[in-house]
């Protein structure tokens, strides 16, 4: 509704939010709708955290560097910490904490668990969001398309490789296929 009238009276969203201390917004947050009142100021990373109590979302870097911040807008990875809460009224966010279907984990955050993808965990919450959206677009990714998808997330512990070895195993169980975890795989080659 703000964007329509600064429209019509053609008006800059500085100027509005100039002398305006709390804005009032209605999002959709985890497939749910929350009303929410919080600064004009502040990114998504901060609604999120601060006004609506998702802590799994990250603060990282803050620059838009590390990828921990990441959530879902409409299906798409996006770093939290880059976007207005302001602009987020009328899209789908989803966090890590809506990854799950109630009690039952997603298959990327099984997986993750299986192979030990997550060490200190602080970056997980990105990685599993972008490997989300990179298999529920492509459902059958090779290991570079994993590499390209998962590349603006940071990992100071794994090394990565079991970050796409979990992601490959999640698809594969995603598409169905008979898999269980290798010896190889848990514990490295003999």
């Amino acid at each position: 509704m703000l964007r329509i009238i600064m429209r019509l009276k053609n008006v800059s969203m500085r100027n509005i939010l100039r002398n305006v201390e709390k804005v009032h917004l209605r999002l959709r947050v985890n497939a749910e709708s929350a009303e929410v009142v919080f600064a004009p100021h502040k990114t998504l990373l901060e609604v999120l955290r601060e006004d609506m109590g998702l802590i799994g979302t990250k603060h990282g870097c803050e620059l838009g560097e590390c990828g921990t911040c990441t959530v879902l807008v409409d299906g798409r990875p996006i770093l939290s910490c880059l976007a207005l809460g302001l602009d987020m009224e009328g899209h789908e966010i989803t966090t890590i904490e809506g990854m799950a279907d109630g009690p039952t984990l997603h298959p990327l955050q099984d997986t993750f668990a299986d192979l030990g993808a997550a060490q200190c965990g602080y970056c997980t919450p990105g990685f599993l969001l972008t490997a989300k959206e990179l298999i529920d677009k492509n459902p059958s990714p090779s290991r570079d398309e994993i590499k390209d998808a998962l590349a603006g997330n940071l990992c100071r512990c794994t090394g990565y490789i079991k970050i796409y070895e979990a992601v490959e195993l999640a698809a594969a169980r995603m598409r169905g296929e008979d898999t269980a975890v290798t010896e190889e795989v848990l514990y490295g080659y003999k």
